[in-house]
């Protein structure tokens, strides 16, 4: 019996962009489709199968620690990157403002969707969703720089609306417009977790 289940809540792809070099500039450019390989997005600065360990990780490795490459891919929702628009008081806000990769709309609640789950598009690619991608100060920079005076609340306006970050199970091609269906592992909560 498969462990993962197949749902019957999809997607599409509205936006696709790659961060080319981040440590001189988060914005990520718009294309119109994107190779995935087992490495990630070809051309994309967190691609790779191995990358160093940052300050999200830190209670597990000291920084710059080699560990396996699970933030390949950061992919928002439509929905809710409006929602943090409004909450910043913008009409919107661009993917390329916040370093997305993809962009989709149609799936609810995007951000809570469990980790392990598959988003596995039309043309083969499957993307494996690690965790939810806190928001950081580095979008509220490219923020403020593009909408003076809107940067500084975009931790709070995109918590819980950031999206997920996702690494390269199966490779191939994601377009503009590709449809991608949503796929969960079982769902249990570990009972030995304070409240």
């Amino acid at each position: 019996m498969p462990v993962l289940q197949a749902t019957e809540i999809t997607g599409r792809v509205t936006w696709l962009g790659r961060v080319a070099h981040r440590p001189t500039d988060m914005r990520a450019e718009a294309v119109t489709r994107v190779d995935a390989t087992f490495a990630g997005i070809e051309g994309e600065y967190h691609s790779g199968l191995i990358r160093e360990s940052c300050s999200r990780v830190k209670t597990q490795y000291p920084v710059g620690t080699p560990i396996r490459n699970v933030r390949q891919i950061s992919i928002l929702s439509a929905e809710e990157l409006a929602a943090t628009a409004a909450a910043l008081d913008l009409d919107s806000l661009a993917p390329e403002l916040v370093g997305a990769n993809i962009v989709l709309e149609g799936i609810p609640d995007f951000t809570l969707i469990p980790p392990s789950s598959r988003l596995i598009f039309a043309q083969g690619a499957s993307l494996v969703v690690d965790m939810e991608n806190a928001p950081c100060q580095w979008p509220a920079r490219e923020i403020e720089a593009a909408h003076p005076g809107h940067g500084k609340g975009y931790k709070p306006a995109a918590k819980h609306r950031r999206g997920v970050t996702a690494w390269v199970e199966a490779e191939g091609m994601i377009a503009l417009g590709d449809t991608v269906r949503l796929h969960v592992p079982p769902r249990r909560l570990y009972p030995h977790l304070p409240g």
